[in-house]
Formats: structure tokens, sequence, C-alpha cells
């Protein structure tokens, strides 16, 4: 299993629902870029969500990475956004046919 499936599970395991995309932006294996878009995040804060994620992550990575960038939607929010991430909406797609 690579780092990046690490970090996938984890955001899994934390956050059931949710749809995950995870990848790293600098082919460094020490900065991340991870798209959470869960139903359980609907009329949640961006604040909390970000925690629910980070939390632990931290716990897991603290001294793997560097950087995780962290983009969080609730599902009504990706509905309303997904037209201005058409790359994020078609990989989503694939991946959770």
């Amino acid at each position: 299993m690579t780092l990046v499936d690490d970090i996938e599970q984890i955001i899994i395991s934390n956050v059931p629902d949710a749809k995950v995309l995870v990848h790293n932006n600098n082919d460094d294996g020490e900065h991340f870029e991870a798209i959470v878009i869960s139903r359980s995040f609907n009329g949640v804060s961006l604040l909390r969500q970000h925690q629910a994620i980070m939390r632990p992550l931290k716990e897991a990575f603290d001294e793997r990475v560097h950087a995780l960038a962290l983009k969080t939607f609730s599902e009504e929010k990706w509905d309303l956004n997904k037209k201005d991430f058409p790359m994020i909406e078609e990989k989503i797609k694939e991946k959770y046919k």
C-alpha cells in the first residue's frame, strides 16, 4: 500500500460514507491533496469538516506527511459547486460508478 492509499483508508475509516480522492501533488511523497465529499458533512461547518479529517490523519502521519491540502464538501455543496471542478467531478464519477 502507498501513502496515498493509507491516507484514503484513514479518511474512509473516519467518514465511512465519503467519496475520497487523494493524490501526491509534487510526486514527492510529502505533499498531498485530499478531496472529501460526504453526506455526513451536510449542515456541518467547514472547520468541523476539516477537523474530522485532519485529527485522525495527524495522529497517523505526523512525521510522514509534510503538507495536506484539503477540500471538503457536503453532498449539497458538491452538487452546487461541482461545475467549478470538472476534473475532480470526472475522477469522482470514474472511481464511484
